[in-house]
Formats: C-alpha cells, structure tokens, sequence
C-alpha cells in the first residue's frame, strides 16, 4: 500500500474539477402559460390559447420558497446555469465518494493497526473491586 498521506489521483482529479469557477444556481425553471381574467379572450376555454410563455425561477432560501420572473433570453441562461449547478452537486458527490475510498484505504493499511492494540494483556495493575453501591450495614 502507497503511503497513506499521498493524495490518490482520483482525489486530486475531483478537487481540480471543483476548483473551476462556472456561473451556477440553485433552484428550477418554471415555464406556464396562463388564462387571463379578460371577459371573452378565448384562453378561457383553449388551451392553446393562453398567454405566455412565462418563466420563473425558483428556490428554496432559509426554509422559504423565492421566485423571480425571467425574460425568455433570461431564461435560456438560466437553464445553463442551474444544469451546471446540478453537474457540480454531482461532482461534489463524486469528490466525497473517493474521498472515503481514500479514508477506508487508510483504514485498512497495515500501519494503521497499531502495535499495542494488536497484543493481549492490556495494563499491568490489577482492577479493584467496586462496591454495589448499597450499604453493608443494611
């Protein structure tokens, strides 16, 4: 086994994958088309009437839910950037994967046995004898 303080490869691979800064969100894109309140507009009774598209973005902050409308161009960018958002959640996972591979190498090193535990025999003093706790003169 290599020794256990060498950062493995895949280790290393991960983290430079990490370190390159990509414009990233959180959250999903909404798209709808919706029915107006306007007396007579056909988007009432047809679907393919409605008006839109409209996109929104949304997320979750602090345990609560945040949205914000986008223009279609907006949109378009924002689908990249919460795909890219999504890839690096991956990659995290995937980083911390090889990292307790690495973690469990360690583990099973044969230097990480120590020597003392291996042997019988634990300290030379004898134990003393504890009492139960209740009086004798009871």
């Amino acid at each position: 086994m290599p020794d256990s303080h060498i950062v493995p490869s895949a280790v290393r691979q991960r983290a430079a994958q990490l370190a390159e800064p990509k414009p990233m969100r959180r959250g999903s894109l909404s798209e709808r088309y919706v029915k107006c309140s306007k007396p007579g507009c056909p988007c009432a009774e047809q679907s393919q009437a409605r008006h839109g598209p409209y996109y929104s973005l949304t997320r979750a902050v602090a345990g609560r839910t945040q949205s914000r409308f986008l223009s279609a161009e907006q949109a378009a960018i924002v689908r990249r950037q919460v795909a890219t958002g999504r890839q690096f959640r991956q990659q995290v996972d995937a980083y911390w994967e090889a990292c307790e591979r690495w973690a469990d190498a360690q583990l099973d090193a044969p230097e990480a046995a120590a020597p003392a535990a291996a042997q019988k025999g634990g300290s030379g003093r004898p134990s003393r004898r504890r009492s139960s706790g209740r009086s004798r003169r009871s």
